[in-house]
Parts: structure tokens; C-alpha cells; sequence
């Protein structure tokens, strides 16, 4: 049973690297440069050992979506924990998602360039319904008859935002204005 255990967290680790050298890489690479032969290279393992994890480039491409957001969640939920629903935390959880993105700004450039690919334009789907089950609170607390439909609308400006910023390198303090107008 131990063997067993060992192989098992040695394959979730040698999983585990190859999504932290495609995060480490998307910053100079970018969506074409990111080839299978970089990713192997920079985790040194084998081209067989990627196709052992991940069947083809999209679904190592959904899984650096994943990861990157798993960890961008955790971030604006922890922030946000102890927050009562409402305008600051809409504040504080759009604040936290915009700052990761700049963070991380190469990251996020390759999973915007790879939204093209339907499994990951299936991800983003998830993801962002996930948002909305979060925000939908906040919107139901400032008294919107839709808070749904206006959590959805929140999420997609949220998104715009970083696009924004992410055009630009930097914060664009009139985008973050423009985004806590949307809530009075």
C-alpha cells in the first residue's frame, strides 16, 4: 500500500510541476511559444511524461486555467471572508482579482489568447457561474431585484476591467472607479 501511496503522490507532484513551468513560462512565451517541448524542458521530464498527465495541449492549456483561477479564488475569497456582503466586498473581491491578474499579467494574457479553444471557453463558463453564486449575495444585500443577472453583469465588467489593465501593464484607476460606479 505505501508503494502505491509513494507513485500516487509522485505522479500528483510531477503534475503539479508541469502547470508551475507552464505559469512560469506564459510570462515570456505567450500562447504559441508555449510548446509541449517548453514545458517538458523546463520541468525535465519527458514528452511521454506530459502525455501521461494530459492527453493533448488544450487540456493541459484548461488545466493552467484551473490552477490559475483555484488560486485567484482562494486569494478574493480569503479577503472577502469576513466581509458582510455588499459594496466593500464587491470592492475588496474586485481589488484582489485585479491585482492577481496584473500579478500574474502573462498568465492571464495566454488564458485570454486561449479563450478560443471551446473547452477552455467551457472553463471560463464554469468559473464565472461560480463567481456569480459568490457575488449574487452582495447584490442581494444592496437590494437588487436581479441579483443574479446583475452578479453575471458585475463579473463580466470585472473581466473587462483586467482586460483593461492588462492592455495598459499597470492599474487604470478610472477602470476601478468605472467598475465601483456599477454599484452606487
Amino acid at each position: 500500500m505505501e508503494v502505491v501511496n509513494k507513485r500516487v503522490a509522485a505522479a500528483q507532484q510531477t503534475r503539479a510541476n508541469l502547470i508551475e513551468a507552464g505559469l512560469v513560462l506564459a510570462e515570456d512565451l505567450g500562447l504559441e511559444g508555449l510548446s509541449v517541448n517548453a514545458v517538458v524542458a523546463a520541468a525535465g521530464v519527458s514528452k511521454g511524461t506530459f502525455f501521461h498527465h494530459f492527453p493533448d495541449r488544450v487540456s493541459y492549456l484548461v488545466a493552467l486555467h484551473r490552477r490559475f483561477h483555484d488560486v485567484l479564488f482562494e486569494e478574493v475569497a480569503a479577503v472577502i471572508a469576513d466581509l458582510e456582503p455588499g459594496r466593500d466586498r464587491l470592492a475588496a473581491a474586485a481589488d484582489t482579482y485585479l491585482d492577481a491578474c496584473l500579478r500574474d499579467r502573462g498568465v492571464k494574457a495566454l488564458l485570454l489568447e486561449a479563450r478560443g479553444h471551446l473547452p477552455i471557453a467551457d472553463e471560463v463558463t464554469r468559473r464565472n457561474r461560480m463567481n456569480v453564486d459568490v457575488v449574487a449575495a452582495d447584490f442581494a444585500a444592496l437590494g437588487s431585484a436581479q441579483p443574479r443577472e446583475a452578479a453575471r453583469l458585475w463579473v463580466a465588467a470585472t473581466a473587462e476591467c483586467a482586460l483593461i489593465e492588462l492592455e495598459r501593464g499597470r492599474r487604470v484607476a478610472a477602470a476601478r472607479k468605472a467598475l465601483a460606479d456599477l454599484v452606487g
